[in-house]
C-alpha cells in the first residue's frame, strides 16, 4: 500500500515541500511507493515554490485513513493532524517542533526530532549520502523550506546546519540566497485576495494556556501595511473564528521580516493582559509593536502567560 506522506493543516512552505522531499526519497532511493499530500491548500509562499520547480500540487485530504501507512512530518500535534490519525498507521514522525503528545500508534515507529529550523534539513541528514542523488527540483524544494523558516536565517531558531545547507543548496542550484528569498516572501507578502478569517487561519496553531484555549497565527510578511489596514475588519471577524474554530481568544503577530519585529493585534482585554504579561509591553490601543519577535515555536508560544 502506497504511504501517505503530510504536514500539518494550514500548510506553510515546509508542510508543503517536505512531504515531497520525503515522499521522494521513499520512493526513489528506498524503493518504497510514497506520495506527498497536503491537509489544506497550500499558502501563496508554498503555492509560489510549487510554481517555481516545477512541482505538483499534492492532493488535498482530509482523512489519514483507517489502517492507511503514513509519514507525518513538520508536526507531531493531534489538532494539526487529521481526526482519525490514530486509526492509521503510523510509521514514521520527523519533526522540529516540542513534543506535544496525543498520538497513538498500533506499534513502535520511528522518530526523528531535532531543534533544528526545518524539517528539510533533518531529512538531508537522514539521507545520508543519497542526498547527493536529489534531483534539481527537490533541492529547489529543500531550499525553499529552509529559507522560509529561519526567514533568510533571520530567525532566532536558524542553526548553523540550516545556514549551511542552504548556502550549499543555492550554490548546487547557482541560486542567489538573497535574490530567491526576496522572491519567497514576495510571494508570502501578496495576502490582498485572502479573506480576514483566511488571514487569521493561514499559518496559526491552537495552543492552551492556563486553560485559555489560543488560535496563535502569524502572518510573516514584507509588506505589514496590507493586513494591518485591515485590522478592524480582521478583528471582528477574530470572533466567528473563536466561534467555529472552539477557541477562546485569537493572537495574531503580524511579523514584519525586514523589520525584525512583530505587530500584535489588540482586539480585548485578555489579548492586552497576555501582551503585557508574556513581553513585557506596554499596551495604548489596538495594537502593540513587539521589537525582535520572529519565530512562534521559539519566542511567542513559550512566553505565553495569560
Amino acid at each position: 500500500m502506497t504511504i501517505k506522506v503530510f504536514g500539518h493543516k494550514a500548510p506553510d512552505t515546509d508542510s508543503t515541500g517536505s512531504p515531497i522531499i520525503w515522499a521522494w526519497y521513499l520512493s526513489e532511493i528506498k524503493g518504497t511507493p510514497a506520495e506527498a499530500k497536503l491537509l489544506g491548500e497550500p499558502n501563496t509562499e508554498a503555492a509560489f515554490v510549487l510554481e517555481r520547480w516545477n512541482l505538483d500540487k499534492p492532493e488535498i485530504i482530509t482523512t489519514a485513513g483507517e489502517g492507511q501507512p503514513c509519514v507525518v512530518v513538520d508536526t507531531n500535534n493531534p489538532a494539526e493532524l487529521p481526526d482519525d490519525i490514530n486509526a492509521c498507521d503510523l510509521l514514521q514522525i520527523i519533526d522540529h517542533h516540542k513534543l506535544t503528545g496525543g498520538i497513538e500508534t498500533k506499534s513502535p515507529i520511528d522518530i526523528t526530532m531535532r531543534p533544528l529550523a526545518c524539517t528539510a534539513t533533518i531529512m538531508y541528514d537522514l539521507m545520508g549520502d543519497d542526498a547527493a542523488k536529489m534531483p534539481e527540483a527537490i533541492k529547489g524544494a529543500m531550499l525553499s523550506c529552509i529559507l522560509s523558516d529561519t526567514m533568510e536565517f533571520r530567525s532566532p531558531t536558524t542553526t548553523d546546519v540550516d545556514r549551511s545547507l542552504a548556502e550549499k543548496l543555492a550554490a548546487d542550484l547557482g541560486v542567489d540566497v538573497a535574490g530567491y528569498a526576496a522572491e519567497l516572501f514576495a510571494a508570502k507578502s501578496d495576502v490582498s485576495e485572502f479573506s480576514d478569517a483566511d488571514l487569521i487561519r493561514m499559518d496559526s496553531k491552537i495552543n492552551d494556556v492556563d486553560g485559555v484555549k489560543f488560535r496563535v497565527s502569524v502572518l510573516e510578511t514584507t509588506a505589514p501595511r496590507i493586513p494591518l489596514d485591515r485590522k478592524d475588519s480582521i478583528v471582528e471577524t477574530m470572533k466567528t473564528v473563536c466561534t467555529e474554530d472552539g477557541v477562546d481568544h485569537v493572537l495574531l503577530f503580524v511579523i514584519d521580516i525586514l523589520k525584525e519585529e512583530a505587530t500584535l493585534l489588540i482586539p480585548n482585554d485578555v489579548v492586552k493582559t497576555v501582551a503585557e504579561k508574556s513581553f513585557g509591553a506596554t499596551v495604548d490601543g489596538d495594537t502593540v509593536v513587539l521589537p525582535g519577535i520572529l519565530s512562534r515555536k521559539k519566542q511567542i508560544i513559550p512566553n505565553l502567560k495569560v
